[in-house]
């Protein structure tokens, strides 16, 4: 008899069928809510799962359920190998998508659709240029902007990751969303979270009510509608009237989404993470290496799993004491 389980389940009764993959730990932005300041330790390609391991450790979980997996970062387009990990698990039996800033995305339009990729995620935290720029601490606005034209001109489902930071870029929420007026794009505003080395402080934040206020101030309350929230859903979806493209809200820090929390993190060091916030870690690459079954970790770390962001408790302004995590760059987005 087979005891493999079908499915990996917490302790909740979460189902977890979506796996994240940190490709690199490295990028070619530096924005400063993801990347520290002073960067991060360097260390040896040793510590990090090839290309070929992290392909063997994702069939693992595809046998054990997994129905999407996305690439994250860093930047995964600037990891080595990038296209044959496109392409190899563009073959295995699950949805492949990824989130990338799109320097590079015109170098791997082909392979992307080669490996069936329909959904992409763009981080843009501006539409300002020299406002992006001074976030992301380098000048690649332009050659990004292009690059999201590129992706909708071929077809692609487009995504916009924009971390919202009050005294930041919180004065261009509506035209965000103007942007969805005329065009697919779908916009998706995500509150301010506390990592190593962000300079978090609960100040900083601009929450689900407030960014729902501005929109309700700027479109008035029948000028835009909620969609239905799909399964296992991470934001609250509008749309204005006539519309395009549609605009979402993904508020970990005042309104989470842990009730139906379906994800799972491998970082780039091949370590599994059972919440973007838990301190807890699990060396698969280590067990892998050695040759060892992965199941019995990947069980125990999803069965260990808090109810809701990983036992913290509700967030406040003390909370930035409270983390002991990595810096956002090494877990993945």
């Amino acid at each position: 008899m087979n005891s493999t389980p079908q499915h990996i389940v917490d302790k909740f009764g979460r189902v977890h069928d979506y796996l994240r993959i940190s490709l690199t730990e490295r990028c070619n932005l530096r924005c400063f809510y993801c990347m520290p300041e002073e960067g991060i330790e360097l260390r040896d390609k040793s510590a990090f799962m090839s290309a070929e391991e992290l392909i063997d450790i994702a069939k693992t979980f595809v046998s054990l359920g997994v129905k999407k997996i996305r690439l994250t970062g860093g930047e995964p387009l600037i990891k080595k190998n990038a296209a044959f990990i496109l392409r190899e698990l563009g073959k295995l039996p699950v949805e492949v998508t990824l989130t990338t800033n799109a320097v590079n995305v015109d170098r791997f339009i082909d392979v992307m659709k080669e490996a069936g990729i329909k959904s992409i995620n763009v981080s843009l935290d501006s539409l300002k240029e020299e406002r992006f720029n001074a976030i992301s601490r380098r000048n690649y606005f332009q050659k990004i902007t292009e690059n999201i034209d590129l992706l909708l001109e071929n077809g692609f489902h487009v995504k916009l990751n924009v971390v919202v930071i009050r005294g930041t870029n919180d004065d261009e929420i509506v035209d965000f969303i103007e942007w969805t007026k005329k065009t697919p794009i779908h916009v998706r505003f995500i509150e301010f979270m506390p990592f190593d080395g962000n300079k978090w402080n609960w100040e900083k934040k601009v929450s689900f009510k407030e960014i729902l206020q501005q929109v309700t101030a700027h479109y008035g309350e029948n000028g835009f509608y909620q969609l239905k929230d799909k399964p296992n859903r991470t934001s609250r979806c509008f749309k204005l009237a006539n519309s395009k493209g549609t605009f979402g809200i993904i508020s970990s820090v005042t309104n989470p989404f842990c009730d139906t929390c379906n994800r799972i993190r491998l970082t780039a060091d091949g370590k599994i993470k059972n919440c973007l916030f838990s301190n807890d870690e699990i060396d698969l690459l280590s067990l892998h290496r050695k040759k060892l079954p992965l199941l019995p970790a990947i069980i125990d770390a999803i069965q260990s799993k808090d109810k809701k962001r990983a036992g913290l408790g509700e967030f406040n302004d003390k909370m930035a004491e409270k983390l002991q995590n990595r810096s956002m760059i090494t877990i993945g987005g």
